[in-house]
């Protein structure tokens, strides 16, 4: 299993994006609104090229979910055979993860710690254990809570206490959610302008 393990915060501040949606990411912000480093103050946040803009989208969405390096380049190019708009394409194949469905329906309170219950063989596809991060939901499946997650404090304390409303394209059901239709523009709430990522790699 692939996966970032390093400073979670300098990431945050040098994108200007809590990416990883937890507590200690926004407050980090908030104290130290500017990148990390020694220069990080005299920085101008939003000075330098079209690259770098385009290459800081493209960041951030590999960090917000989870995707090395190859993983997201192979995910862009398979955005690019399908139809339609490449940008919406690839959001929309990310947020068709396992460890997002998870973290949409509010087991999770962040996508790492969703990409852990996955890991961990907590969620069922079907009715089938899938303990794959990166396992790629389809229209009409039924992602559920193993019987051991019912359980388990944590996810029924995220249950009880996330104010997080399910996605237009996830239905909601008892400690389960149906993937109604394939998500849309428009219920891909995260801070990446796609655009910047397919000039990026169409160079």
């Amino acid at each position: 299993m692939a996966r970032y393990t390093g400073p979670k915060v300098r990431i945050s501040r040098r994108l200007n994006t809590n990416i990883f949606e937890n507590e200690k990411g926004a407050k980090a912000l908030d104290r130290r609104p500017f990148p990390p480093g020694a220069h990080g103050r005299t920085r101008r946040r939003n000075a330098g090229s079209e690259y770098l803009a385009q290459l800081q989208e493209k960041q951030k969405a590999k960090y917000i979910y989870g995707v090395l390096e190859r993983q997201f380049r192979n995910t862009y190019e398979e955005a690019n055979r399908l139809a339609g708009p490449t940008g919406e394409n690839l959001l929309r194949l990310l947020e068709l993860r396992l460890d997002n469905v998870v973290f949409r329906a509010g087991w999770g309170s962040t996508r790492p710690q969703a990409r852990q219950f996955v890991n961990h063989g907590l969620i069922l596809v079907d009715g089938k254990r899938v303990d794959i991060a990166s396992y790629r939901v389809k229209r009409g499946q039924v992602i559920a809570l193993a019987p051991k997650a019912k359980e388990m404090i944590q996810i029924q304390h995220n249950i009880d206490t996330l104010d997080r409303s399910l996605v237009g394209w996830l239905e909601a059901g008892e400690k389960q959610v149906t993937v109604r239709d394939l998500p849309q523009r428009e219920h891909i709430d995260i801070p990446v302008r796609e655009q910047l990522i397919v000039e990026l790699y169409s160079k």
